[in-house]
């Protein structure tokens, strides 16, 4: 989903660029021909936001009609094996004169502050980097216990005039967009950096969880043009917040309500979110993305979606409604192996497991025999009870291959169910959502367990997760 709105200027919302156009012009005299790619910096990604060709002394301009989103660009040099960095700010009319001999050093740009302080930053990482790293040499080569002290001491005394100076900049320019970098590079502090004790380390964390967005608003669209914004995104979510639906949506709530004054930023963390949750890699964490829609997408608070992705989040969105985490299951309209009826609500048992299956998958024909051998050795004592579904698009012709399969594998302890056809559509008419909505069954064979009272457990487990889950829950039991 990688489409962006221009951003709005609102009085809030750190808009950047005044000018109402914007003209880079690249001079880069070791070419005479060729394209050139102005481009950004979004996420991990470089966009291309306009190409020029380059003329025969050198020089290709990028222009529009229109201001550029603040961020790191990158001009792509022809031959697409050379590009350098560069900030768009305020100041729309820049030039970039580059000397390919040293494209870091030697390249200059004008007509922008911002480019000044970041060229100023380059020049002197690059001398720290080179004092750091003969240093870092010298401690491997020392010959004695005080040459290595002496060099582990002017290291760390040359790596903190390195973080003094960049702190300097945030202090000295808090609203430059150098600061604004340097904020979304920056980690925070530890509180203790040796900790001892499991309370130490807690309090790490909790300090560490606070102090992590610092110098970071989401009212500063900005920061979402750059390599460090999406990493630090992902961190948070993937590390640091406990992985629970409530605590993510907390989260998730809480940015999105900072950034709505902002649209670049609201746009940017509502299309992560969605991404990042629409299949998500933790058991429950679906929660988060039918929260997502319920707020946001079905509101029509992501205008920005066309109509094929609104109608992908919408669909995916109904499949999961009915079968979150301690939901209550839907009931099943079944027919049993002789054709009697035997809803899923007529099972009476501690645990229920529901397996939707097809007679014709290889990866089902592997699976079943294992859960009836775990079923029959250890949970059938302890009052389980298999529901198995037959799953396929033409249930008449499998019915045959079904009826056999349960036969020559012996799933007589099972109950063995499926839905005709005529029931099938009967359903339909009454605009009554399938099983493979309620169920989200989109694969075979897909796993849920269900409590005494049908409430969702755990779903879409293999059957060695299911069987360590219900050991767990029988251990905590008898504890």
């Amino acid at each position: 989903m990688k489409q962006y709105l221009l951003p709005l200027a609102t009085m809030f919302c750190l808009t950047t660029a005044q000018a109402q156009h914007f003209t880079i012009t690249l001079q880069a005299a070791q070419y005479q021909s060729g394209i050139a790619y102005l481009t950004y910096h979004m996420g991990k990604n470089l966009s291309v936001e306009d190409s020029a060709a380059v003329n025969n002394k050198g020089v290709a301009v990028f222009t529009g009609k229109r201001k550029l989103p603040s961020g790191i660009y990158a001009v792509v040099l022809p031959g697409k094996s050379k590009s350098i960095d560069f900030l768009i700010d305020k100041e729309q009319v820049i030039t970039v004169k580059i000397d390919t001999t040293d494209l870091l050093l030697k390249t200059v740009v004008t007509g922008s502050p911002a480019n000044v302080l970041l060229q100023q930053y380059q020049k002197t990482i690059a001398t720290k980097a080179q004092l750091l790293d003969a240093e870092k040499k010298a401690y491997s080569a020392a010959g004695s216990r005080a040459d290595s002290l002496q060099h582990e001491a002017n290291y760390n005394r040359l790596n903190k005039d390195l973080n003094d100076y960049r702190d300097n900049i945030i202090k000295s320019q808090p609203s430059s967009m150098m600061a604004v970098l340097l904020n979304a590079m920056k980690d925070p502090a530890l509180l203790n950096n040796k900790p001892k004790t499991h309370n130490d380390s807690l309090q790490n964390y909790y300090y560490y969880k606070m102090h992590y967005w610092d110098g970071i608003t989401f009212m500063d669209e900005r920061v979402i043009r750059t390599p460090f914004f999406l990493p630090k995104l992902e961190k948070y979510y993937r590390e640091l917040i406990v992985p629970e639906a409530d605590s993510i949506i907390k989260e998730a709530d809480y940015q999105l309500l900072l950034a709505r004054s902002c649209p670049e930023m609201y746009k940017f963390l509502l299309n992560w979110l969605t991404d990042e949750y629409i299949s998500p890699k933790y058991m429950g964490q679906d929660a988060v993305f039918v929260h997502l829609f319920e707020k946001y997408h079905s509101k029509g608070l992501s205008s920005w979606l066309n109509e094929k992705q609104m109608e992908t989040v919408s669909r995916r969105a109904y499949m999961l409604m009915a079968n979150l985490i301690g939901a209550k299951a839907a009931d099943l309209e079944m027919l049993d192996t002789t054709g009697k009826p035997f809803p899923l609500y007529n099972v009476a048992a501690d645990y229920t497991v529901v397996v939707f299956w097809d007679p014709t998958c290889g990866h089902c024909k592997e699976e079943l025999p294992h859960l009836d051998s775990v079923y029959r050795a250890n949970w059938q004592a302890h009052n389980v009870k298999m529901y198995g579904v037959l799953s396929a698009d033409s249930k008449e012709d499998l019915k045959q291959e079904w009826l056999k399969y349960i036969r020559e594998h012996n799933l007589k302890d099972w109950v063995n169910v499926y839905q005709t056809k005529e029931m099938e559509t009967a359903n339909s008419a009454a605009q009554k959502p399938g099983y493979r909505q309620l169920y989200d069954v989109t694969l075979t064979p897909t796993i849920y367990l269900l409590d005494k009272e049908k409430h969702i457990i755990a779903k879409k487990l293999t059957w060695q997760q299911l069987d360590d889950l219900l050991q767990v829950k029988w251990k905590m039991k008898s504890n």
